[in-house]
């Protein structure tokens, strides 16, 4: 009796533990079996998740940094209009002088006690001595005018002579206008000149400072032209500093028109790159055409001097400088969408309009190229960029080779495990047959793992074999060992068949996960092609375009674009 009930006993032990070896055993031959199948997809998934993070991170780091320009721009231009906003008032005030002198609707004594409240209230700025120097001037009080006028020297010589130069000439005095001149060229480097002589170059070139000035003014740029050209490497500079001005014009690329190059090829960033140079003539023949189509001004003399004063007292001091250099950053900051690293780029660029002194030719391409910076008017405009056309146009030509240079001879075509390329995106069939055989053999290699093991294959008839013995045993009267026998080849059998459905499953998920592959491929194949075919024809058109803007330098001159006020003749060289 006890030998019956320990057998029974036994015998539940053993089904238990043969319950939990047989579950553990399926896991890890399923596990197994899975592991290389997944190990390849696990993979591709997390270089796709990485992508997809670090794509996420550079898009939330610009939002931040967008957000934090926006602030600080309201932060910076707060700080400006503490520390110098008292500025503007006196600049307002001396335009306001003299057009209220024109009309005489303003009492004399009032401009007096204008121009010396604001003396009294703007300590060491140069334009308040001038303004009480002016209205002095305009009442008649030659002691006053001269002790200001020589406390505006002693502030800022080179301001004060160019202000007074305009005045006279604006009151039609244009031997006094022609002395001022003089006086502040003669205080000019031509490697080192004021950023303010772009007043002088706007004013010469919209043809108001007479003849006599004219001849003053023409004789000083050819002698520093001539002393700038002298020098060792002139002209591999004057094509970096154009080359660079010009590329401030590119403009970032729809990427919208490519979005599978932009998704399946790593040569993107490349063709984004060159597409921007191409798309670049378009947009500089664009800007050079619309300042030669603009009518210069035909104002009265005195309106037109009046704007040139204003841009000389308006525009910021030197001291303001570095406040207008980090508003500027944070502007390109939050017109390039938070991309900090472009921002940084363009300033680096633009850092020359922010030098207080610079040589003339860069003096030039400034006032072509960075007008809102510069104050200059339409006349300035065509006038350095006709007297500097044969750099201009040697700095183009340098921005075309740069740009073909980069033109990728084959695009990289990187669908999810495939890659490979392709010229111009015409060996569709090729590309296609590739892609296929790729995916037929990822498929046979994953199927060739959907396998039973040999302990599986064993299990059908072994398991028979084993059950067969138990039920023998069992006929003979062994009930314990008959019944374990039997139970566990029943178990190998049933474990056979079962893992020979989950292998069936498992091809048939296979079967079609490939065929999903092999069409969505496919389709995002031809899709990538046909954009690739629409790139290099459009890069070949926009490229083109590359020819109109060197045949229209090509018929620039100076001459044609400064208007004369006398029948005297220009000597600046073509």
């Amino acid at each position: 009796m006890s030998e019956r009930i320990i057998q029974q006993a036994d015998l539940h032990g053993i089904e238990r533990n043969l319950s939990v070896l047989h579950s553990s055993v399926e896991v890890v031959n399923s596990n197994v079996r899975m592991m290389d199948g997944n190990v390849k997809i696990i993979n591709d998934e997390v270089g796709k998740l990485a992508r997809e993070f670090h794509e996420f991170i550079d898009i939330q780091n610009r939002a931040n940094r967008l957000g934090q320009a926006e602030t600080r721009l309201v932060q910076i231009r707060q700080e400006l209009d503490k520390k110098y906003g008292h500025y503007d008032i006196i600049r307002r005030t001396a335009t306001g002088i003299l057009q209220a002198d024109d009309l005489g609707i303003v009492k004399q004594a009032t401009i007096s006690d204008a121009a010396e409240e604001l003396m009294i209230s703007t300590p060491n700025y140069w334009l308040a001595p001038c303004l009480v120097a002016l209205a002095a001037w305009i009442n008649d009080q030659p002691e006053l005018a001269e002790r200001a006028l020589r406390e505006g020297l002693k502030r800022d010589d080179e301001k004060t002579s160019l202000f007074f130069a305009l005045i006279c000439r604006r009151a039609d005095r244009k031997a006094a206008s022609l002395k001022w001149t003089q006086r502040y060229l003669a205080n000019q480097d031509e490697e080192n000149l004021d950023r303010k002589t772009i007043v002088i170059l706007d004013a010469y070139a919209g043809g108001l400072l007479g003849s006599d000035s004219e001849g003053v003014v023409s004789q000083q740029m050819e002698t520093w032209l001539s002393h700038l050209e002298s020098k060792a490497g002139f002209t591999e500079q004057q094509t970096k500093q154009w080359s660079e001005s010009i590329s401030l014009k590119r403009k970032p690329v729809d990427s919208n028109s490519y979005t599978y190059l932009k998704k399946y090829s790593k040569t993107w960033p490349v063709l984004q790159d060159i597409m921007e140079g191409a798309c670049l003539h378009a947009e500089i023949l664009k800007y050079f055409t619309g300042i030669f189509e603009k009518t210069s001004s035909m104002d009265a003399v005195k309106v037109q001097l009046d704007e040139i004063l204003n841009h000389l007292v308006t525009d910021f001091d030197d001291e303001e400088l570095p406040l207008r250099k980090q508003e500027k950053f944070e502007q390109f900051v939050v017109d390039f969408g938070g991309d900090e690293a472009r921002a940084k780029q363009n300033m680096q660029i633009e850092q020359s309009a922010f030098e207080t002194h610079k040589d003339f030719t860069q003096l030039l391409t400034d006032a072509a190229m960075k007008p809102e910076t510069t104050h200059s008017s339409v006349s300035t405009q065509k006038f350095a960029i006709a007297l500097s056309k044969d750099w201009i146009t040697d700095a183009y030509n340098d921005i075309i080779a740069q740009n073909r240079m980069k033109i990728p001879h084959n695009i990289s075509i990187n669908i999810d495990t495939f890659n490979d390329q392709t010229t111009d995106g015409q060996d569709e069939a090729r590309l296609v047959s590739a892609f296929e055989a790729l995916v037929e053999r990822e498929k046979q290699a994953a199927m060739s793992q959907c396998t039973l093991t040999a302990f599986e294959k064993f299990c059908l008839y072994g398991g028979g074999a084993i059950a067969c013995i138990g039920v023998f045993m069992l006929a003979m009267g062994s009930v314990g060992l008959g019944l374990i026998a039997a139970i566990a080849g029943a178990g190998m059998i049933i474990n056979h068949f079962s893992k020979k459905k989950q292998v069936e499953n498992q091809i048939q998920n296979l079967e079609q996960q490939f065929s999903k592959k092999r069409e969505d491929g496919t389709r995002i194949l031809r899709a990538l092609l046909a954009e690739i075919v629409d790139f290099r024809s459009e890069f070949a058109q926009r490229d083109g375009e590359s020819q109109q803007v060197l045949d229209f330098l090509e018929q620039i001159s100076p001459e044609q674009y400064m208007r004369k006020l006398s029948a005297g003749t220009r000597r600046i060289r073509i």
